[in-house]
């Protein structure tokens, strides 16, 4: 099938200065017990192209999932006719056309989803929703698996070629517990735990008796008291310092949202130009990386959907802000160093900078001596709440599960512990950053950007880590 796309490529292509094409392809399984009961299975399947035409200084694209010759001849038809119109009024700088390249990337799979028989699986999360069947205040119980198969070829004009495919598997538990009007909700790391990979992703996050220990926590928190209200050290735990790093540093330093781009719908960013490679964004333990090579996570690949080679990159480095999150067109605009990172969710979607996997990396501080550390404070895992301010700056953030740390220890749990903050300061009272050992990759399935609406899957691994002086209170 590929091959004939190429050869219709080669056909229909106009003569101008640069055209591409990037095909798309996205099969989608989610399987779901609730409760016991087997919910209708959700299957869905697209694919089609995105054509790009740059001439004479303007440029265009038009999208289409008619692969014949007529459907790619039209489609280059229209992305010729919007180059015409562009042309001399553009408001962005020349973007150097892509050196062509040829490459490709296959995602990890030991055990492919297409290899175990539907009715397997779903006995797997049937076992997993029995499990959290401990206690009659458990009200909701749930066990899910949503897969993704995903393909694309990029090609142009110059001779590009790029073929990448992958698939994500993401286990998902979730047990509510309820007792005199009070409920409380516990699940599996949210949804942090998207992983590139067949179905040992599941095994491996979603192991018999794993469903249980949720429900156990549910039902626990219910007698735990409020989160009080003070100022104090915090620890965080991985899953919820994924959410931190997406919010108040992947998002702020995205190249597009600093130029403007953004700000109708998802807003801008603290963040301006000139603060690159002076301004000082967190402690000297914060050292943060763009790493689209990382074994199994969510968002690894080899080229971006521009055709940029992928490589490791340092965004900030003992605390110091180095590069944007900025593809090809936004470093040319802005003048700043940036990472391969435009990306698009589908074959109707032109790529934009998206964050991809982005890291905090580990430190030298084993878990206990994170906690070790703090004389009175709180350990909080796995989000639950978020509300940051269009700049990406203020924030609230609220977690399923708490514990009082006293005198160096994890002390009694307390229920809806929230924190908030600003990020221009938050990241400069880091005061410990865990080490490998601590270390989680995990990521989010549903990170939403652009108009038309983009949603994509990115890649967060951290460690612990603690926090000085944070204002700490219970949610409702």
């Amino acid at each position: 099938m590929l091959e004939g796309l190429e050869a219709s490529f080669r056909r229909t292509c106009p003569a101008v200065e640069h055209a591409s094409l990037r095909w798309h392809r996205e099969s989608r399984n989610v399987a779901h017990v609730r409760n016991d009961v087997l919910e209708p299975w959700m299957r869905g399947d697209e694919a089609g192209v995105l054509v790009t035409v740059r001439d004479g200084g303007g440029a265009g694209y038009a999208a289409t999932s008619d692969l014949s010759d007529a459907g790619l001849a039209e489609a280059f038809r229209r992305a010729q006719g919007w180059a015409a119109r562009t042309r001399g009024r553009s408001i962005q700088a020349e973007v150097p056309l892509p050196t062509p390249v040829e490459g490709s990337y296959e995602g990890p799979a030991e055990q492919p989803f297409t290899r175990v028989a539907p009715a397997e699986l779903i006995d797997r999360l049937r076992q997993s929703c029995a499990e959290m069947t401990v206690d009659p205040s458990i009200v909701d119980r749930h066990a899910s698996l949503e897969h993704v198969d995903v393909e694309t070829l990029l090609l142009d004009s110059a001779g590009m070629r790029v073929h990448q495919r992958y698939e994500v598997t993401i286990p998902f538990a979730v047990a509510v517990a309820h007792v005199a009007g009070d409920s409380q909700v516990r699940t599996l790391g949210g949804r942090g735990h998207a992983r590139q990979g067949g179905l040992e992703v599941l095994e491996r996050i979603l192991p018999p008796g794993r469903a249980r220990r949720v429900a156990d926590e549910a039902r626990e928190l219910l007698a735990a008291p409020m989160c009080p209200e003070q100022t104090c050290d915090v620890v965080l735990a991985p899953d919820q310092m994924i959410l931190q790093i997406h919010e108040s540093i992947g998002h702020p330093l995205e190249l597009d949202r600093i130029l403007g781009d953004e700000r109708n719908y998802a807003g801008t960013s603290f963040v301006t130009l000139d603060m690159f490679g002076t301004y000082r964004y967190g402690s000297e333990l914060l050292d943060v990386t763009f790493d689209p090579d990382v074994h199994g996570q969510v968002a690894s690949y080899a080229f971006d959907d521009d055709g940029t080679p992928a490589k490791r990159q340092w965004l900030i480095r003992k605390g110091i802000l180095e590069r944007g999150l900025g593809g090809a067109a936004s470093q040319a605009r802005s003048g700043v160093p940036g990472v391969a990172n435009a990306r698009a969710c589908a074959w109707n979607r032109p790529p934009i900078d998206r964050m991809a996997n982005l890291n905090l990396e580990p430190g030298t501080s084993s878990f206990d001596e994170l906690v070790g550390a703090v004389e009175d404070g709180v350990y909080m895992e796995t989000n639950c709440s978020w509300s940051i301010d269009d700049a990406r700056n203020k924030f609230q953030f609220g977690c399923e599960m708490g514990r009082r740390i006293r005198d160096g220890k994890l002390a009694e749990l307390v229920r809806k512990p929230n924190y908030r903050g600003i990020s221009a300061t938050f990241w400069r009272n880091l005061a410990g950053v865990g080490d490998a050992s601590t270390r989680e990759v995990l990521g989010t399935p549903n990170c939403g950007k652009g108009e038309p609406n983009q949603m994509v899957r990115v890649g967060h691994a951290s460690p612990a880590c603690h926090f000085r002086d944070i204002a700490v209170f219970g949610g409702a």
